[in-house]
C-alpha cells in the first residue's frame, strides 16, 4: 500500500463528510463508452455547493471534467446521436443572466455550453426525442396565458408589492416550498437548433403532478410522434389522488386517455423499444394506501395487466426495457439493500442483475450497464457491470477515503413484535474491540415506510457516528419497507406501538452483550424517527436510555395537519382527528407528556413543510415547562434536512455534545 492510500488514524468526522465528491446518476453515450455524470463539491468556507459535469469512461481512462462556468450544472442527458450532451443551469451567457434554470447543451469532447433558447419560466426535468433533435421538458405556466405572454406575466408577479400567497387549492406547498401561485406544470417540447418551444398543454386543462414533476412522469415514443404521461385526473388537486394514463400527439396536440381506474394509481410511463407497449407503475389503491407500485403493460389495443403481483416488492422509477422487449429492469428493496432488477414478462419472473448495497441510479445503453452505487463503507461511486460483475470507472473520493479507517457493519435478526423477525445494522467503531465497554446509539429511521440499509446516508452518516466511538444500532422496524407488504402496512392505525417493541427487542439483543456500556445507551432520529424518541420518552422507564435526539420530529397528530400531506393522515393513523380524537391523541406523543423526563436535544429548520417547525418547538416547550433537560437548534433557513456545509458541522457539534454531556 502506497504512502498516499494507507489509512491514517484521523477521525471521519463531519467536515470529513463535506469534503467528499457527491456523484450523481449517470446517463451513457449511445455506444456506452461514456458516462456523464453531476458531481457536485461543497466548501465549508464558503458554506455554497458547486456542481459541473464529468465524463467518465467505460472502456478505461481517467474521468475528465467536461464544465467549470456554471455554479449548478446538473441533470445531464446524453443525446440519442452522441452529438451533444444536454443539462439544466442557470448562467450569464450573451449578457443575459438566467433567472431561472435553463436548458444547455455541450459537445462530449468540450467547448462552450450554448444556452438553447429562452423558456421565462425555466426548465425543469427534460427528455431527448429519438432523433436527437428536440427535447421534451417541465416548464410551470400560468394556464390562462399563451405561450408569448408568459414572460410579462412572470414579469408582473415579481413587480407585484404584496407577499401574500393566496389560494383555494387543496394542495398549496410541498416539501419546502409553495406551489407557484397560479401556474402549472406543463408539457413543452423545444427544438435544439433553433431553441423555439412549443407548450403541448395550452389551452386544455392538463397538467402534470404538482408535486415536483420529473422525467419519470412522461416519456417520448420511439418514432417521437407521441408523448405518454400520467396526469391528476381530479378537478381537485390533491397529493394523494390517483393519477391516469394519457398520450398526446407531439404535432396536433391532441391527447387522448389511454388507462384511468378509480381503483388504481398510475406512474412511470415507459414505451418499449418497438412502442408497441408500455411500461408502467400501477399501486391498487382500492386494497390500501399503502399498496405498493408493481410493474404494468400496456399494449396498442388498450389491454393491460400487472405482471409483478405475486412478487412482493416495491417496484421503483425509472423503468427501463430490455433490449429485446421481453423484460423490464428496474431497482427495487429487498430486506435493507436496493438491487437492480431484471423481471421477465412471460414468467413473471425476478432475477437481480446487480446486487447492493444500494443503488441509487443505473444507464443501459449498447449493452454497457453503468451504476450509481453506495453502501455504509463508501459513498457513491460509478461502476460498469463486466460479466455481472462492478468495475470502478472512476476515484474520485479514494484518496480522501484513505486517510481515515472505518468501521465494519453487520446485520443481525432480532424477534420483534408479534414474534417477528426484525432486521437490525450494527455500524462498530473503528477498531472494535469486544473486550472494551461501548456506547451505543440507536439511529432511528423515518418514513416510516423506509428503511435502513448497506447504503450511506449524507445527513445521517453512520461512519460519522460510529468514528465518535458509539455502536450504531439501526432497527427496521415494523413499518419498514422492503421486507413485504404486510410487514409494511402492519402499524397502519396504532402507529408507534409495534415500532416501539422492536426498537426495545433491539435494546434487549444489544444489552445482552458483554461489550456493551449499560449506563451509556442513546437513542436519535429525524422525521418518524424523531416522532419513535417522542414516543420513547413517553413510554419507556426514565434511565433505559441516558439522552434522546429529536430532528424534525412529529409531535402532534392534531397539529401535524399544517403539513403538507395532511391528507393521508386519517389513512395512516386509522381516523381523522374530528372523527375520533382519542384514537388520534393515543397514537400522539404529546398526549403521553406527564411521563417525560429523559434529556432531550429539539432540532427543527422553519422551512419544513412535511413537519412543520412547530411540531418541535412545542415538544421542546413542554420539555421545558416539565423541568427536563433540553436544548434547541432552530434552523430559519433549513428544511426537512439540514443541507448547508456550515449549518450541518454545527448540527454534528450540538448532537454529540448533548450525547457527551448525558451519556459520558
Amino acid at each position: 500500500m502506497s504512502k498516499t492510500s494507507r489509512p491514517s488514524n484521523a477521525t471521519f468526522d463531519v467536515d470529513a463528510l463535506w469534503a467528499l465528491d457527491r456523484i450523481g446518476a449517470p446517463s451513457l453515450s449511445p455506444d456506452g463508452a461514456q458516462a456523464v455524470a453531476a458531481v457536485t463539491r461543497h466548501s465549508m468556507e464558503t458554506n455554497k455547493a458547486q456542481s459541473s459535469l464529468w465524463l467518465f469512461s467505460t472502456l478505461g481512462g481517467e474521468p475528465r471534467r467536461l464544465t467549470a462556468a456554471g455554479d449548478k450544472d446538473g441533470h445531464p442527458q446524453w443525446s440519442p446521436r452522441g452529438d451533444l450532451i444536454a443539462f439544466t443551469a442557470k448562467r450569464e451567457q450573451g449578457g443575459q443572466k438566467d433567472d431561472e434554470p435553463q436548458l444547455y447543451v455541450i459537445a462530449p469532447d468540450g467547448g462552450e455550453a450554448r444556452r438553447v433558447g429562452q423558456v421565462p419560466t425555466g426548465v425543469e426535468a427534460f427528455k431527448w426525442f429519438p432523433d436527437g433533435r428536440r427535447i421534451a421538458f417541465v416548464s410551470w405556466v400560468w394556464p390562462d396565458r399563451k405561450a408569448a405572454a408568459q414572460a410579462d406575466a412572470l414579469k408582473d408577479f415579481k413587480a407585484r408589492k404584496e407577499t401574500a400567497y393566496v389560494t383555494d387549492e387543496a394542495l398549496y406547498r410541498f416539501w419546502d416550498h409553495h406551489i407557484p401561485m397560479g401556474r402549472v406544470p406543463h408539457l413543452h417540447v423545444m427544438d435544439v437548433d433553433s431553441g423555439k418551444a412549443r407548450d403541448l398543454f395550452e389551452g386544455s386543462d392538463l397538467e402534470l403532478s404538482r408535486a415536483e414533476p420529473d422525467a419519470d412522469c412522461f416519456d417520448v415514443s420511439p418514432d417521437g410522434r407521441r408523448i405518454a404521461f400520467v396526469f391528476d385526473p381530479e378537478a381537485d388537486k390533491r397529493l394523494d389522488n390517483r393519477y391516469a394514463l394519457a398520450e398526446i400527439d407531439v404535432k396536433t396536440r391532441h391527447a387522448q386517455l389511454l388507462l384511468r381506474d378509480a381503483d388504481w394509481h398510475f406512474g412511470a410511463p415507459r414505451y418499449s423499444h418497438a412502442g408497441g407497449h408500455l411500461a408502467f407503475l400501477a399501486s391498487h389503491q382500492a386494497l390500501g394506501h399503502n399498496r405498493p407500485d408493481q410493474l404494468a403493460v400496456l399494449d396498442q389495443h388498450g389491454r393491460w395487466a400487472v405482471f409483478s403481483d405475486g412478487w412482493d416488492h416495491e417496484v421503483t422509477a425509472p423503468l427501463r426495457w430490455a433490449e429485446d422487449d421481453q423484460a423490464v429492469l428496474f431497482a427495487a428493496e429487498q430486506r435493507g439493500r436496493r438491487h437492480i432488477w431484471r423481471f421477465a414478462l412471460g414468467d413473471s419472473a425476478a432475477e437481480v442483475v446487480f446486487e447492493g448495497g444500494h443503488v441509487a441510479a443505473f444507464a443501459q445503453e449498447a449493452g454497457f450497464t453503468v451504476i450509481n452505487h453506495d453502501s455504509v463503507q463508501f459513498p457513491p461511486r460509478l461502476s460498469v457491470l463486466d460479466e455481472g460483475a462492478p468495475r470502478r470507472i472512476e476515484a474520485l473520493n479514494d484518496a480522501r477515503l484513505a486517510a481515515h479507517t472505518f468501521g465494519r457493519h453487520e446485520e443481525v435478526t432480532i424477534t420483534g413484535a408479534r414474534g417477528d423477525d426484525v432486521q437490525m445494522w450494527l455500524i462498530y467503531p473503528p477498531g472494535f474491540d469486544a473486550k472494551k465497554k461501548w456506547p451505543v446509539m440507536h439511529v432511528i429511521h423515518g418514513g416510516p415506510h423506509t428503511a435502513f440499509g448497506d447504503s450511506w446516508h449524507w445527513r445521517w452518516n453512520h461512519q460519522a457516528f460510529a468514528a465518535q466511538g458509539y455502536v450504531v444500532a439501526c432497527v427496521n422496524y415494523h413499518g419498514s419497507s422492503s421486507f413485504g407488504h404486510e410487514f409494511l402496512d402492519s402499524i397502519t392505525g396504532r402507529w408507534g406501538e409495534y415500532e416501539l417493541q422492536d426498537v426495545e427487542a433491539g435494546t434487549e439483543w444489544l444489552l445482552k452483550k458483554p461489550w456493551v456500556n449499560k449506563k451509556r445507551i442513546v437513542a436519535t432520529g429525524g422525521s418518524y424517527g424523531g416522532y419513535m424518541v417522542a414516543w420513547m420518552n413517553g413510554h419507556v422507564k426514565p434511565g433505559r436510555y441516558q439522552a434522546y435526539v429529536c430532528h424534525a420530529g412529529c409531535y402532534d397528530w392534531q397539529a401535524m395537519y399544517a403539513d403538507d400531506a395532511y391528507s393521508w393522515h386519517r389513512k395512516e393513523l386509522g381516523a381523522a382527528y374530528w372523527d375520533d380524537p382519542a384514537r388520534i391523541a393515543a397514537q400522539s406523543p404529546h398526549a403521553f407528556a406527564a411521563n417525560f423526563a429523559t434529556p432531550t436535544l429539539v432540532i427543527h429548520g422553519a422551512m419544513d413543510y412535511r413537519v412543520p417547525d412547530a411540531q418541535g418547538l412545542a415538544y421542546y416547550n413542554t420539555l421545558k415547562s416539565l423541568g427536563v433537560p433540553a436544548r434547541l437548534v432552530w434552523f430559519p433557513d433549513e428544511n426537512h434536512w439540514v443541507l448547508k456545509p456550515r449549518n450541518s458541522r454545527l448540527w454534528y457539534g450540538e448532537f454529540f455534545a448533548w450525547l457527551k454531556q448525558h451519556a459520558a
